[in-house]
């Protein structure tokens, strides 16, 4: 149980006595308790940024010196590497392989390779004007709040707390209700980075501390993972206050497969691309296009790869399907499930029933739909959890439109022997990020999405970029 919350760089009793029961997802235990922050809790916590940014040397260190701090959070993170990955399994469901590379090995290399690029970036550079010299100066945007989602939710920290810190803001983040234990361990691990006073708090709580947040005159920008429903309403909030923001929201992506794809090895990538995280996954590609001309192999294929998953505990490396985060979340993707049967869908694995032997924790049977039409609310929508659609084209341009035919854009990838051919392709397709016979993102390529997949950049430069005001100081001698 975790009493207090991390303010300022020091452990605080709550200002408010509301807490929240964390619930391991495969057992329907309750494994922790938390604060439920409030509006004082985060007037705290943003008063101790404020301070910190304003008056310390934070904002004014030499990157390196950031770069130190830094450094001390990947080693500290290292220690409890294996704890965190148990710890986000038991929250969220995700599989113990994919916790140990994507909840924990992933947010270790986003760190390191941000420090990378704060020191190759330049904070000042002089320029030639069309009339005067100038400098052109990178300064921090000032205190920044990071409000995170529960399915990857280190890897959402990562990708807001690195930049932010290099760049010389100050931090508090918002942990997700369903993944507050792993963001009091994160806060354990930053109380031994020895950072200076008021750089980083972490806050657990639900949505009166998120919109706390998001309208606090303190905070000067809002960094947001979650849904595009709830990212519209913080850049309303945002947009009304002149408050910077960065969104990253749903997708709905389409992996594309060719008629000369190797169908066994796209297959076999499926696995990672559209059901990684047990399908909780913003980046998921969960609309499979398939030419005619070989629609009924790929169907078979879909169906035995999806089949042939074993769903179970998901601290079990067999396992790799494990349950869905909550009760709400269960019981929303066996409803998209019913509904698509409902459309006319046809089911060719899974179904809403909950899998056989498992009386207990939020699973939901891999489910695959065939006959699918694009224009089905299933094909549509956001389902959060392992339905796949695969849906028949014609031909390469009409694979292109019927990706996208999405109001989002936020990733996809095509499947193809031939390379020029699959370029051509991702020129095409308007999302954020693309992958050849394959996806995987890298942690210094830009992260973010077309459409209402979201609003600005992370990971790499362009999220270094999120974290900075540009400044020119025109005049200056030859």
């Amino acid at each position: 149980m975790h009493p207090q919350l991390f303010i300022g760089g020091a452990w605080a009793r709550p200002a408010a006595t509301a807490t929240i029961d964390v619930v391991e997802a495969h057992s329907e235990r309750i494994i922790g308790r938390v604060p439920d922050a409030g509006a004082t809790d985060v007037d705290a916590a943003v008063a101790s940024a404020r301070r910190a940014f304003d008056t310390s040397d934070w904002s004014r260190l030499p990157v390196g010196e950031r770069a130190d701090g830094v450094r001390r959070i990947v080693r500290e993170f290292s220690l409890r590497a294996e704890e965190m990955a148990q710890t986000i399994t038991s929250e969220n469901g995700a599989p113990i392989k994919f916790s140990r590379l994507g909840q924990v090995a992933a947010p270790l290399d986003i760190l390191a390779s941000s420090i990378d690029v704060a020191e190759a970036t330049a904070q000042e550079t002089r320029r030639t004007g069309r009339y005067l010299d100038y400098l052109e100066r990178r300064e921090p945007v000032g205190v920044v709040g990071a409000i995170v989602a529960w399915n990857v939710p280190q890897v959402l920290i990562a990708v807001k707390l690195a930049p932010a810190l290099l760049a010389g803001c100050t931090v508090v983040i918002k942990a997700a209700p369903e993944a507050s234990l792993d963001a009091m361990l994160l806060a354990e691990i930053l109380a031994a980075s020895d950072l200076p006073a008021g750089t980083v708090s972490v806050l657990t709580g639900g949505g009166d501390a998120g919109r706390a947040l998001v309208g606090h005159p303190g905070v000067d920008k809002i960094a947001f993972t979650g849904s595009t429903a709830a990212g519209r309403e913080i850049g309303a909030r945002c947009g009304r206050d002149l408050r910077r923001c960065s969104l990253e929201l749903g997708g709905k992506s389409a992996a594309i497969l060719l008629d000369d794809a190797d169908i066994a090895s796209a297959t076999s990538a499926l696995r990672f691309t559209s059901l990684v995280n047990n399908g909780q996954a913003c980046a998921a590609q969960t609309r499979i296009l398939a030419p005619r001309s070989r629609y009924t192999e790929v169907v078979e294929a879909v169906g035995e790869m999806v089949g042939g998953l074993t769903v179970g505990d998901p601290h079990d490396p067999a396992n790799r399907i494990g349950p869905l985060v909550s009760r709400r979340q269960r019981d929303r993707v066996r409803g998209y499930i019913e509904l698509g049967m409902a459309e006319g869908a046809r089911l060719v694995v899974g179904g809403p029933e909950a899998p056989s032997g498992l009386p207990e924790g939020w699973f939901v049977q891999p489910t695959v739909f065939a006959d699918v039409d694009n224009d089905m609310r299933i094909a549509q929508e956001e389902i959060f959890g392992p339905v796949l659609c695969v849906i028949p084209y014609d031909d390469d341009a009409d694979a292109v439109r019927l990706a996208n035919d999405s109001r989002y854009g936020l990733a996809g990838s095509v499947f193809t022997s031939d390379p020029d051919r699959g370029l051509a392709m991702a020129r095409s397709v308007r999302t954020g990020t693309f992958g050849l016979n394959g996806y995987a993102p890298d942690p210094v390529a830009p992260f973010g999405g077309f459409k209402e997949s979201g609003i600005g950049r992370e990971w790499g430069q362009y999220g270094l970029d999120e974290y900075v005001e540009i400044k020119a100081v025109n005049g200056i001698p030859s």
